[in-house]
């Protein structure tokens, strides 16, 4: 037993390094070139250039980056502890299709885009409304069907994209472009208060999911045997879907949609250090952290001066990864 804790210990710290060496390599890459060794020197002179490149484009987009990334690993990890299914991620059960329709529906109505909540709000609101519909139509009289919320889901996520596209062809040009690079995701966001919500929010539930850790080890075995060893398995899965559906919405809400993070991270930290959640949603959240940091250096500054969508460089980065990796994981592979 002590030698799993002294892994899982040196897996974290070892986690721990690559974050701060990849938000390093974030400060210090871009257009404005800035070396690791000259950062304390411009920390300590406020009125230089580079001190503003720092703290008003490069350090938030890194805030956002690290609550972005860990929120929707952490979701994913979450989702497919419940459904005991490696297939689901956060965008599956419609809650990025609903946050996209909601934001084109304020795109389209032209509703005060000059401020700075309306497309998170809308976005925020459409990932809940779609929450509260899926489970909705997911309720049946014995109780919750985890099979049907994820077909639901699914089906509620295509339902949502038709309805975004209905309205995307009745807009303008100029909706409908900003909409396309909305969808695509996008790290670059000027309000300081809606970064910080982001970034709380994630580290909120980060430690919320920390104490469902036991639990979602019992539900690794199925609901009727962690109801055995006395979990709550109905209130349980309630809670955790609702945690990681908000972790989802807000990070969809503030970034856009960022494909392939809570889908990849997750396996990649499960084939690491193993199946044990009392270090895989830590793990899966600085797994996330690490990967969006990186993606979005790489979408800042692959075509510098322009920038890419951060969601082009995630699908390919994960899906490359994804496959590579499982395909040379094999029958090895196991959720269980």
């Amino acid at each position: 037993m002590q030698k799993k804790y002294l892994q899982w210990l040196i897996f974290i710290v070892v986690l721990l390094v690559l974050l701060l060496v990849a938000i390093l390599v974030s400060l210090s890459a871009g257009e404005v070139k800035i070396t690791a060794g000259k950062l304390t020197e411009i920390f300590a002179t406020k009125d230089s250039i580079e001190y503003t490149v720092l703290t008003r484009i490069r350090f938030p987009r890194i805030v956002l980056a690290v609550a972005v990334g860990g929120a929707l690993s952490l979701s994913g990890a979450i989702l497919q502890g419940i459904y005991r299914n490696p297939l689901v991620e956060p965008y599956t059960l419609g809650i990025s299709g609903g946050a996209a329709l909601g934001v084109a529906i304020v795109m389209v109505a032209g509703i005060q885009l000059h401020n700075y909540f309306i497309l998170p709000f809308f976005g925020f609101a459409g990932a809940l409304v779609t929450l509260f519909l899926v489970y909705s139509l997911s309720v049946r009289r014995a109780g919750l069907s985890m099979n049907s919320m994820l077909l639901i889901g699914v089906m509620v996520s295509f339902v949502a994209s038709s309805a975004m596209m209905f309205l995307m062809s009745l807009t303008t040009a100029d909706n409908i472009q900003n909409i396309v690079f909305w969808v695509m995701g996008s790290l670059d966001e000027p309000n300081s208060v809606l970064i910080k919500i982001a970034f709380w929010s994630a580290v909120a539930g980060l430690i919320i999911s920390i104490f469902f850790a036991r639990p979602l080890n019992a539900l690794r075995l199925g609901e009727v045997k962690a109801r055995h060893l006395g979990i709550d398995t109905g209130t349980t899965i309630k809670l955790l879907f609702v945690l990681s559906s908000v972790l989802t919405g807000i990070a969809v809400s503030v970034a856009g949609v960022i494909g392939f993070v809570g889908l990849v991270i997750p396996h990649l930290i499960r084939l690491i250090i193993g199946n044990d959640y009392r270090v895989l949603l830590l793990g899966s959240f600085l797994g996330g952290a690490i990967f969006l940091v990186l993606s979005d250096t790489l979408a800042r500054t692959v075509i510098a001066p322009n920038e890419l969508p951060i969601g082009v460089i995630t699908g390919f980065a994960g899906g490359l990864v994804f496959i590579v990796v499982l395909s040379r994981s094999g029958s090895k592979y196991k959720m269980k």
